[in-house]
């Protein structure tokens, strides 16, 4: 696979615009854990394997576990996710495959059991921002590093 562009160098004024976005979900108050599955969990829907990459490590560096690292993708089958983690993927199933799934209400009622308003609508900031990390990536076929 050879990387189409240089989004980072190409438009500059377009990543500050994003890189904002990355700033405010960073400083939202969600729990550093839950940021890094949300973004796994929505890069592996989209197939981005640039951040899948990223936010495994990244989630590693942070004492995330191997164990649910390895079973995010069927998480609904495992014990090892809290409530509030569960409330969080089904909201980031729903939202980044909404185009199928119509954001369904009991997604939302789930979410917002487990979460104020305020940190809802931090959650789905999160949950927009890595979507659109991923468009970024796969569009532009971005190459994950190799160690």
């Amino acid at each position: 696979m050879q990387s189409r562009l240089d989004y980072q160098s190409a438009s500059p004024n377009t990543m500050k615009g994003l890189l904002a976005l990355e700033q405010q979900v960073r400083e939202s108050g969600l729990e550093h854990s839950l940021i890094e599955l949300v973004k796994t969990r929505a890069s592996q829907i989209n197939g981005c394997a640039f951040c899948i990459h990223m936010h495994t490590r990244d989630a590693r560096a942070a004492g995330e576990s191997e164990d649910r690292l390895h079973l995010l993708a069927a998480w609904r089958e495992s014990p090892l996710y809290t409530p509030r983690e569960c409330a969080a993927l089904a909201w980031t199933e729903s939202l980044t495959r909404i185009a199928d799934t119509g954001a369904p209400d009991a997604d939302f009622a789930q979410a917002r059991d487990a979460f104020t308003d305020d940190e809802l609508a931090k959650l789905t900031l999160l949950i927009g921002t890595i979507n659109i990390w991923n468009r970024f990536a796969i569009g532009f076929r971005a190459i994950h590093p190799v160690d």
